[in-house]
């Protein structure tokens, strides 16, 4: 389960960062349909870090580590809520970059999680 949840969070997550970055290229702040954009990577993240926990408590070990995995996926789930608050707090052009800079993060922590996991 968690290997279909790491390529589609990514994707999701680098669409948000295009997305967003196409607002910043076009001057314009975080709008109200950037953050429904956010809240689905979000709810995306948290799904799979449901399950990465299922699979923990299931018996299941990452190859590089427990404690390491464990500490991306809270990353992971952190990383898109934490830029969109930051862009509320910028409601420049900015905010959107810090948005789409942190859907580029989290595309690249979903692949860390793959390689963690032993992928």
């Amino acid at each position: 389960m968690l290997n279909a949840l790491l390529p589609v969070t990514g994707v999701a997550a680098l669409l948000l960062a295009a997305w967003c970055g196409w607002a910043a290229y076009r001057d314009q702040p975080t709008k109200d349909w950037h953050f429904i954009g956010m809240a689905v990577v979000s709810v995306l993240a948290a799904i799979q870090l449901v399950a990465g926990i299922v699979l923990l408590a299931g018996g299941d070990k990452p190859a590089q580590g427990t404690t390491i995995f464990v500490a991306y996926l809270l990353g992971a789930f952190a990383c898109v809520p934490a830029a969109g608050f930051m862009s509320l707090a910028e409601r420049t052009r900015w905010g959107s970059v810090t948005v789409a800079a942190g859907g580029v993060v989290l595309a690249v922590l979903e692949v860390r999680l793959y390689d963690i996991w032993g992928g």
